[in-house]
C-alpha cells in the first residue's frame, strides 16, 4: 500500500478530516498538503497516525472485547455509530471513552457494577442528548433497539412503520445498520 493510501486509511480510521488532516500533517511535518511532501515526511505523518491509534495492519483478526460488561458498551457505542454521533466505531475509540468515564484503562477492567454504570449511563445520556433517543426504563435489549430505530427514523425524517414492533431482533439489528449508513452518508462521514 502507497504512503498516500496508508494516510487517508488510517485518517478514515481516526476520523479525521479536512482542515483538522491538513492541521495534523502540519504540526508533524511542517506542511499541509500530503503532495508536497518528502517520502520521509509521509512516514512521519504514518507514524503519528499510528500514536493516534491507526492500526495499519488490517490482517490481524479483531478480537472482541472482554468483560462482564463489554457487550452493552459495544451494544451502545454501535448504536451511538448508527446514529451519526460516532465517527470511529473501533473499539479503541470505546476503550477511550470507558477510560475518560471511570479512569479505568480498558473494559475487560470494569468488575465493579459501579463503574461499569457510569460509562454506560454516560453513554445512554450523550445518545439520548444528542439523538433524542428516549431509552425505556427497564434495561430491555428489544426495546433499547426500537428506541434507537425511533429516532433514527427522526432523523432521516421518515416515518416508523407499525410492522417494526413485530420484527425479530435480527431485522431490527439489520434496520438500524441500514439506516445507520443512510445517515452516515447525509453526514458525509
Amino acid at each position: 500500500m502507497s504512503a498516500y493510501a496508508k494516510i487517508h486509511v488510517g485518517l478514515k480510521q481516526l476520523g479525521i478530516d479536512g482542515d483538522d488532516a491538513r492541521d495534523l500533517y502540519e504540526r508533524v511535518t511542517g506542511i499541509r498538503s500530503l503532495r508536497a511532501m518528502s517520502p520521509k515526511q509521509h512516514d512521519e505523518v504514518i507514524q503519528e497516525l499510528g500514536r493516534l491509534g491507526f492500526e495499519r495492519s488490517s490482517s490481524r483478526r479483531r478480537t472482541p472485547l472482554e468483560g462482564r460488561f463489554a457487550k452493552k458498551l459495544q451494544a451502545l457505542w454501535i448504536s451511538a455509530w448508527n446514529l451519526g454521533l460516532v465517527r470511529n466505531r473501533d473499539d479503541k475509540a470505546l476503550i477511550a471513552f470507558v477510560r475518560r468515564q471511570t479512569g479505568i484503562d480498558h473494559v475487560r477492567f470494569l468488575s465493579n457494577a459501579q463503574d461499569a454504570r457510569k460509562a454506560v449511563e454516560a453513554l445512554k445520556a450523550w445518545i439520548a442528548r444528542e439523538a433524542d433517543v428516549t431509552w425505556p426504563k427497564f434495561q430491555d435489549g428489544r426495546a433499547e433497539k426500537l428506541a434507537v430505530i425511533e429516532a433514527q427514523c427522526r432523523i432521516l425524517g421518515v416515518p416508523i412503520g407499525s410492522e417494526i414492533s413485530a420484527a425479530t431482533d435480527e431485522t431490527l439489528l439489520a434496520a438500524m445498520q441500514s439506516f445507520g449508513r443512510c445517515i452516515r452518508a447525509a453526514k458525509g462521514d
